[in-house]
């Protein structure tokens, strides 16, 4: 939340208690073997200035946290249309 709060963006969806693996990541699943959760912001930018603060933002943060597995990651995707 402090990540998008310093990039200027009070607008996302929010899903939480997201279970999954990534690539090169131990998966949360929920369970005792698999312990713990995600959770996934989905954010509609109409400006690319930003996302690039966000991008940003992230790569930063990213730099003080050791263990890859526990970077944030930003999953950039294509927006068709807002309506």
């Amino acid at each position: 939340m402090k990540l998008l709060e310093t990039a200027g963006i009070d607008y996302y969806t929010l899903w939480e208690h997201v279970k999954g693996k990534g690539h090169g990541t131990d998966p949360h699943l929920d369970t005792r073997s698999f312990p713990g959760t995600n959770a996934v912001f989905m954010i509609a930018f109409e400006e690319e200035a930003s996302l690039n603060k966000l991008a940003q933002e992230i790569s930063e943060t990213n730099k003080a946290i050791p263990r890859p597995d526990d970077h944030i990651r930003l999953f950039q995707v294509p927006l068709e249309r807002i309506v």
